[in-house]
């Protein structure tokens, strides 16, 4: 951590007019930041079912949900009627596990949200309130992982249905999201180094002075963000829902809330995983142009704006992940797999050598992370990897769900035979289109 970092930090910690909040003080504002944090959540993601489907028609030029309430209770219909079926029990099922699954898919999706900061500290008559359930000291290592458990429900969904389609649904998410879960844990190395700790609000402090490490460790975020669309199951990464070739994937054989609880859990980590690129790469709930929100004085009115900044980051990430789910097509599954395992790791690991020796590099020339030619020369690092990456190197072929194993001369040549033909035989060439 820089000079200037110690210095922020021990101006936070050492403010005798506002020292945080303790004793019994403490746990009833816990509860309270619990039981809000909670209700907004379940309700922002009964929302989001619907904004998804008003997202979805409007990108396809037709009507969404407007019978109910006008569109607006089409969520609350949703749940009345999954509360309203039949519960199934098919034949051969493991019972324990068949009704824990859900619930392991559910809790970790809820739990990682008490560490994520945000807003900035507000200042009460009883003291400082960080706006964070539990402020941990090993905040992002806790969050992957209690993400990670969430892999257990949907294997055992596949397990315990004893439905073959289940299975192999089941069987493909755990291969997805484990193959994942490595390339979006080593992107997250770099912003770890830069901020020197692994609590959020040290990386978010970091960001205040030294920039968004969406322009600092921009490689980092696409890895980042290509590995969380395929930790959510979401296009064009959602094989294992699969319901073109395995009728339903690992859900199969569920029925009612046990079966809404997956969906509830999808978007609930849709959500968390856009909370988590606004708090590591945009800044999280940082206030633009002051300093006020980082080091004090607080105030309420700073407060209530750092948190309308940081859902704003939220909802525009969570659009962008229903935007590319009604815009691009599907990966194939060993295109998926290839991606993840061939490009995604290794160039993780390159770029994790590469931002460390940038870094030990600058230290040895005497330059700190608080000067302002620090990110420029970072930014600089990384706009060069990208030009090598995708306008050099790629082109084209890897990152692209089209993209096919035949070399470009072998397609060329097929094609010359398929103009031969037309002129042979127009009349069956025509007939054939």
């Amino acid at each position: 951590m820089s000079v200037l970092h110690g210095f922020t930090a021990l101006l936070q910690a050492a403010d005798p007019n506002l020292p945080p909040v303790s004793g019994m003080v403490f746990y009833i504002f816990t509860l309270v930041k619990i039981g809000i944090i909670f209700g907004i959540y379940m309700v922002g993601v009964a929302m989001l079912t619907l904004a998804e489907r008003k997202i979805s028609a409007w990108i396809q030029d037709r009507h969404g949900p407007n019978r109910v309430g006008k569109g607006w209770l089409q969520p609350a219909a949703d749940g009345l009627k999954n509360f309203m079926k039949e519960e199934t029990m098919p034949a051969g099922v493991n019972k324990p596990l068949f009704v824990l699954a859900p619930i392991l898919s559910f809790i970790p999706a809820l739990t990682t949200w008490c560490i994520i900061p945000f807003g900035a500290p507000m200042p009460t008559r009883w003291g400082r309130i960080d706006l964070v359930v539990a402020d941990l000291p090993v905040g992002f290592l806790f969050i992957l992982a209690i993400s990670s458990l969430g892999v257990y429900g949907i294997v055992l969904a596949g397990w315990s249905s004893n439905n073959k389609y289940a299975l192999l649904g089941g069987l493909r998410s755990s291969a997805q999201m484990i193959s994942y879960e490595i390339s979006l844990g080593l992107s997250t190395i770099p912003v770890l180094l830069l901020a020197g700790n692994v609590s959020l609000n040290s990386i978010i402090n970091q960001q205040a002075w030294g920039g968004w490490n969406v322009v600092n460790l921009t490689v980092a975020f696409f890895i980042f963000m290509v590995a969380a669309f395929a930790e959510t199951n979401r296009l064009p990464f959602d094989l294992p829902e699969a319901e073109s070739e395995l009728v339903a994937g690992y859900h199969t054989e569920y029925s009612a809330m046990k079966f809404s609880l997956f969906f509830i859990a999808e978007y609930a980590n849709m959500v968390t995983a856009s909370a988590l690129m606004a708090t590591l790469f945009f800044g999280g709930w940082d206030v633009p142009f002051t300093a006020r929100d980082n080091i004090g004085p607080y105030s309420k009115w700073l407060s209530l704006l750092s948190i309308g900044i940081f859902l704003a980051k939220i909802l525009f990430f969570v659009f962008v992940f229903m935007w590319v789910r009604w815009t691009v097509p599907r990966f194939r599954y060993d295109q998926l797999m290839s991606l993840g395992w061939k490009f995604m790791l290794p160039l993780a690991l390159v770029y994790i050598v590469l931002i460390a020796s940038v870094m030990l590099g600058l230290s040895a020339a005497g330059i700190d992370q608080g000067e302002k030619i620090y990110p420029a020369i970072l930014g600089s690092v990384n706009l060069a990897m990208i030009i090598i990456l995708f306008a050099i190197l790629d082109r084209g072929r890897i990152i692209s769900p089209a993209y096919g194993r035949m070399h470009p001369r072998e397609v060329e040549r097929l094609k010359q035979v398929e103009k031969q033909l037309e002129k042979r035989h127009p009349i069956a060439a025509e007939a054939g289109k």
